[in-house]
């Protein structure tokens, strides 16, 4: 899953997407680099950050979405907890609906995704962006964000959204101290038996500015690691902003793990293949 932010204050890559030429020129580059998935969202959801009107996030988002499905058949998720702007993204060409708070901050998001019948990626955060980094804490990590996805997977059933359309990701850094965004990398095949797609978005986090002591745009070496190892523990998909090169370190990493006799056939590796860079 490739990264569009169109905002201005994101961590990462805040105001270089703000202009929409920019921002579909890039959705063209991850198309060709190999995303399976585009995620575009308007609204900063970094530690600290205010929401935004309505309005704005879709003059953003909206113009993005529409232009980049009259030129590439790639899926395109959008990244909101607003249900008239996940209406509206859908209406011009979005395929998936990804929101943070996991369908919590607006009444109307699952109703909608349940009548369109959008897949959804439900993730675990524990409070908002603004207040999420102010000192979290878990008796354990592990069991408090399976338990609280467990509980959105049954609410989004009972909502009318069917099992295969939902996606699960346990939220790196959304609420997380770092040795609880450790503990859930190493240990993601305790969400396994929920029996979804696991997303993990671990792309240059301030987990790994941690441990490397590096600006979000120093993280790529951590952002392969964290990678290839969500890989190994269970991820079916990876969220990141510098897809060709992660995609090429999957590539390697699940050649190893499938001892690939099939390298270089195109046919017989996508039919092994089980994780997807979107």
């Amino acid at each position: 899953m490739g990264v569009i932010n169109v905002t201005p204050d994101s961590f990462s890559d805040g105001g270089l997407y703000l202009d929409r030429e920019k921002a579909v020129e890039r959705g063209l580059e991850l198309a060709e680099e190999g995303s399976d998935i585009i995620d575009i969202g308007g609204e900063s959801t970094k530690p600290g950050s205010e929401p935004i009107p309505l309005d704005e996030e879709l003059r953003r988002v909206i113009p993005i979405i529409s232009e980049l499905r009259k030129r590439i058949d790639t899926l395109i998720s959008i990244d909101t907890t607003k249900s008239k702007v996940a209406n509206a993204a859908l209406d011009v060409g979005a395929d998936i609906i990804n929101d943070i708070s996991s369908f919590q901050s607006d009444p109307n998001m699952f109703p909608l995704a349940a009548q369109k019948g959008t897949p959804i990626i439900l993730m675990h955060i524990k409070g908002i962006p603004k207040t999420m980094q102010a000192n979290p804490y878990y008796e354990n990590v592990l069991v408090e964000v399976k338990s609280f996805l467990e509980e959105r997977f049954k609410t989004a059933i009972a909502s009318g959204i069917k099992k295969r359309k939902i996606i699960i990701d346990p939220g790196i850094g959304f609420g997380k101290r770092l040795q609880d965004n450790l503990a859930l990398i190493n240990n993601l095949q305790i969400l396994e038996d929920l029996d979804r797609p696991i997303l993990i978005g671990v792309s240059r986090k301030s987990f790994i500015g941690k441990i490397l002591n590096t600006s979000p745009q120093e993280r790529l070496e951590g952002t392969i690691a964290s990678a290839v190892l969500s890989i190994v523990h269970g991820a079916n998909i990876l969220r990141v902003h510098d897809v060709a090169s992660v995609k090429r370190a999957v590539l390697v990493a699940e050649a190893i793990l499938n001892e690939d006799q099939s390298v270089g056939s195109p046919e017989e590796s996508k039919e092994k293949k089980r994780t997807y860079v979107c």
